[in-house]
């Protein structure tokens, strides 16, 4: 049986690596969390009224002091428990139960049964629930990597990762279930999945595309999905958010409008500009070189997360890393769709910019593991990295 490239990556690499560094107090890569800042300073500014009470500015301020506590709270735990079947079994239990319980007892919020409400301030359960679903997929294809080719590690990886999906799917949080689909997605292909199913895949794709079409979509999911494929049918009604966004974002030309000018969300045209448009809010008032910034910002954090993934003591680490990467990839390339009109409006943040604190103490908290992990990484040699990266 051919191994996968994670089963190549620890044999031929063997050679490469130094012994294991002794367990460090602190390791933070400060390269990603330096980049960041730019971002989580774009978001406040570009939700601050600048007249007025600043609910959100001043909501996402605390939500931001919270997200750094747990970054280096998890910088300091060592995670090689959560290697152990039982307590990521005992997790998932407990995950799949609170989201049964919300479906259950929690009250409607804009007509989503998606949150947990503590006084002035509500979590969304889904986004932790992400990185569980990362934990428990790089702990299956860990173990598994060399038989992955077998179909039936595919559709049992897809069972992990659909019950939640399901779950959060009838909340209903469509934004956060393509997420999980996607996060099982993109590590089923980069765990070493054979070409030949990757048509599998993809026909399970469609047949689910097709079942949760007939039985599962609302009524305004339907139509956000019609208006992408015919988007100017309906301006007036399901298409106007992305029809606004399409306008905030070309309005922003070159050099933006400066701070605090962007017509579109300022005067309340563009809706939800503080969460789901605040890129077309941020592209209006910064333009396409504040945009080009903000991929630049984005890329060095990928990267920093791929090199950590890279540098993981065992297939866990490394495939935790790849699944965080792709977590992130996924929400900036379905946020940035939905804003410029080319996938359909799905209600899924912007890393870093969006108001909100479970997502945002999510992302961190994925980040500080990934961190934690660090701390007992393998040391490489400095040729032997650019090699990685650069193939010199």
């Amino acid at each position: 049986m051919k191994p996968s490239f994670f089963g190549r990556t620890k044999i031929f690499g063997a050679s490469l690596v130094r012994p294991m560094r002794h367990l460090r107090l602190f390791s933070v890569d400060w390269v990603l969390l330096s980049a960041t800042i730019p971002l989580l300073c774009a978001g406040l500014v570009t939700m601050n009224s600048f007249t007025g009470e600043n609910h959100f500015f001043d909501k996402q301020l605390i939500w931001i002091v919270l997200a750094f506590v747990v970054f280096f709270l998890f910088s300091i735990i060592d995670f090689r428990f959560l290697k152990r079947t039982n307590v990521l079994v005992t997790l998932f239990a407990l995950a799949v139960a609170l989201l049964l319980g919300m479906l259950i007892l929690s009250h409607a919020i804009k007509g989503a049964r998606s949150w947990l409400s503590f006084g002035a301030f509500s979590l969304q359960p889904s986004d932790p629930v992400k990185i569980l679903v990362v934990l428990i997929l790089a702990k299956y294809f860990s173990r598994r990597h060399i038989e992955i080719a077998r179909v039936k590690h595919i559709l049992i990886s897809g069972f992990y990762a659909f019950v939640p999906f399901v779950l959060v799917l009838l909340q209903p949080d469509f934004g956060s279930a393509v997420i999980i689909f996607l996060i099982w997605l993109g590590m089923v292909m980069v765990s070493g999945i054979s070409k030949k199913h990757l048509i599998l895949v993809a026909l399970l794709g469609a047949v689910s595309v097709g079942l949760l079409w007939s039985f599962a979509f609302k009524d305004y999911q339907k139509d956000r999905i019609l208006t992408f494929l015919h988007p100017l049918t309906d301006i007036r009604g399901a298409g106007y958010n992305a029809y606004q966004s399409m306008i905030a974002v070309g309005s922003g030309e070159v050099l933006g409008k400066g701070v605090g000018y962007g017509t579109q969300s300022r005067l309340r045209f563009l809706p939800e500009y503080q969460t789901d448009f605040i890129f077309a809010a941020f592209a209006e008032e910064w333009g396409f070189v504040g945009v080009l910034i903000m991929f630049v910002l984005f890329g060095i954090i990928l990267w920093r997360i791929l090199a950590a993934a890279l540098l993981g003591v065992s297939n866990f680490e490394i495939l935790f890393g790849m699944g965080v990467a792709i977590m992130f990839m996924s929400h900036i390339i379905v946020n940035v769709g939905m804003n410029i009109g080319l996938l359909p409006v799905t209600g899924t943040p912007l890393p870093f910019l969006s108001y909100g604190g479970s997502h945002l103490i999510t992302e961190f908290a994925a980040l500080g593991m990934l961190m934690g992990m660090r701390r007992y990484n393998r040391a490489v040699h400095k040729d032997d990295t650019a090699h990685e990266f650069f193939g010199m």
